[in-house]
């Protein structure tokens, strides 16, 4: 069985060439893209990218707002950091839209064509708002790379006051520790993911997630209770349409 091990140096990523053809990233089919029939971790992830990209934007045009408001001088170090990640977002960007995905992905996390990665930020402004999305989406690139471990290991190092990363950033953790097969550590962070921020997007994401891992786990009062929260509280969510069948399991083996 994998376990997740606390790193000591950064993982070594192989770099490659990416191609010039640059393409933007589309907001039209963020929500089309909420389908919750996968309970693993790339097939979820995959479904949640644009809208962790909306929100990395918001945050970063929201960093430079702030800094609109004071001198160059006192700042430069996060208008640097920001400016750095902007590019290393761009190749996350591109793989989230399926050009080559892998090894653009380990692009954002090295960098490449001498700009800095996600590691290079994250080393580089420690301290600095560009800092923790980096570690974010460093974690994120992780994650659908398939290397667990270390989506874990930048996951838990991302802080942030926003509330849909923070679920999102849980969320994969649980993700990441269910498919190391660690399936109470995973059901931790899935209820960290629901406790995080209550919306109609990742809440019946995740109580449905936990739903599942808690009957696995043999949790059946507990399972029941997510799944008639999702019945109760989120009638419209697609994980609505799949509860009844769930609920009416569980409540057979009272």
């Amino acid at each position: 069985m994998a376990t997740y091990k606390k790193r000591g140096a950064k993982k070594s990523v192989t770099k490659t060439e990416v191609g010039e053809n640059q393409t933007d990233s589309t907001t039209a089919e963020v929500f089309e893209t909420l389908d919750t029939s996968a309970s693993k971790a790339e097939e979820f992830v995959a479904k949640y990218q644009n809208i962790i990209l909306i929100v990395i934007g918001v945050i970063t045009v929201g960093v430079l707002g702030s800094l609109g408001y004071q001198s160059f001088v006192v700042e430069p170090t996060s208008r640097e950091a920001v400016g750095e990640l902007n590019q290393a977002q761009y190749y996350f960007n591109l793989a989230v839209n399926g050009q080559d995905s892998d090894s653009l992905y380990a692009r954002s996390i090295r960098g490449g064509e001498g700009r800095y990665g996600f590691d290079d930020i994250i080393e580089n402004y420690s301290g600095t708002p560009a800092s923790d999305l980096a570690s974010f989406s460093a974690g994120m690139a992780y994650l659908n790379m398939k290397d667990y471990n270390s989506a874990i290991e930048y996951l838990k190092d991302f802080s942030s006051d926003d509330i849909l990363l923070s679920a999102i950033a849980n969320g994969s953790i649980g993700d990441s520790y269910s498919q190391l097969d660690q399936d109470d550590e995973a059901l931790d962070y899935y209820i960290k993911a629901i406790n995080a921020s209550e919306n109609d997007y990742t809440t019946p994401k995740y109580l449905f997630k936990a739903g599942l891992l808690s009957s696995a786990l043999e949790k059946n009062s507990q399972a029941l209770s997510y799944f008639k929260r999702i019945k109760d509280e989120y009638p419209n969510s697609t994980e609505a349409a799949q509860v009844d069948i769930q609920i009416g399991r569980l409540e057979n083996l009272k």
